[in-house]
């Protein structure tokens, strides 16, 4: 059986059969899902859970504690949820306040050649709070002199910023999604604040009756 998390960019899917886990490109997606969630899930799946509730339910499977905050960021928007006591307590998710973020920052990647497991964290931030609004920000940065690569970092702590403040600036952080596999926005969060990161398979293990593999976490 195969369940998966049809994202904006990549998919994720795991095996029950194989106990294997996978990603491929959305656009290249050539299977259907017996369990799914998603943006981009459509009619590929049998049976459809919220995106929501797939990251509670992998978010109680991942994290022992009893009161949580799981942050999810992924290439269309960020979404949280908060736990006390092992209730749910509060969810938000937005496609506006942070539209597009992993999708840009690996847009910046690839136009100007970066590779993110070797780019300094940065001091400053960009404050941004729209990833694609956020980019002319970047371009007028260049112009000023500033590096490629120092201008993306700020850039990019700027959107672990934004992604804190959405989430209520909690001292602890669960991160997940596609972003923890991007070192940079690891490493950009404020001094101060324990960043744990759960790898990008949270919500497909929120699909799951039983238990699953520990994905890796941040680079």
């Amino acid at each position: 059986m195969r369940l998966a998390d049809f994202g904006t960019t990549w998919t994720k899917w795991y095996d029950t059969e194989t106990k294997s886990y996978g990603v491929v490109r959305t656009s290249e997606v050539d299977f259907r899902a017996a369990v799914g969630t998603g943006h981009n899930i459509r009619s590929r799946a049998d049976r459809m859970i919220n995106e929501l509730v797939a990251l509670a339910e992998g978010g109680l499977k991942r994290i022992p504690e009893p009161d949580f905050v799981l942050v999810d960021v992924g290439s269309r928007e960020i979404k949280y949820v908060r736990f006390e006591n092992r209730r749910l307590k509060e969810m938000n998710w937005s496609t506006s306040c942070a539209a597009l973020t992993g999708f840009t920052l690996e847009l910046l990647g690839s136009y100007f050649r970066l590779d993110f497991d070797h780019i300094r964290p940065a001091k400053q931030s960009v404050p941004v709070t729209c990833g694609v609004l956020g980019m002319e920000q970047i371009f007028e940065l260049v112009g000023s002199g500033v590096s490629e690569a120092d201008a993306v970092a700020r850039f990019t702590r700027g959107l672990a910023e934004n992604a804190l403040r959405f989430s209520g600036n909690p001292e602890h952080l669960y991160l997940s999604g596609g972003m923890t596999s991007n070192a940079l926005f690891c490493k950009s969060f404020p001094l101060g604040v324990e960043v744990i990161s759960l790898g990008r398979f949270v919500l497909v293990e929120g699909l799951m009756s039983g238990e699953g593999v520990i994905d890796a976490g941040c680079p």
